[in-house]
């Protein structure tokens, strides 16, 4: 059995619960200059951690809600194509507009 794994709200990708907390500020760190790179219709507002809950007086957290308003958070700074409409990151969306052709 793997161990458990949480998403990063920022990139999507998983990573365990004890490095996530180093990966998150890291992570942060790299969209914003990536963001800041981009042309200004592309930029995106900072995302934000989602708030989720403890479910249990423990202090426990539910980790496939968390998991699922992190995996959210990553899908909604996808931008979508004006061409063929399929999504992208903004900073993968330009090298893709370079190939992409009308249908």
């Amino acid at each position: 059995r793997w161990p458990p794994a949480v998403i990063c709200y920022i990139c999507g990708r998983e990573y365990g619960t004890k490095s996530i907390s180093i990966h998150e500020p890291q992570c942060l760190k790299k969209w914003h200059r990536e963001n800041d790179m981009l042309p200004k219709h592309l930029r995106r507002p900072e995302p934000k951690k989602p708030e989720v809950s403890p479910i249990q007086a423990k202090g426990f957290y539910d980790l496939d809600s968390l998991n699922e308003a992190a995996w959210i958070s990553a899908q909604n700074q996808l931008v979508p194509c004006d061409i063929c409409g399929r999504t992208f990151l903004p900073d993968r969306l330009i090298v893709h507009q370079q190939s992409c052709k009308p249908k």
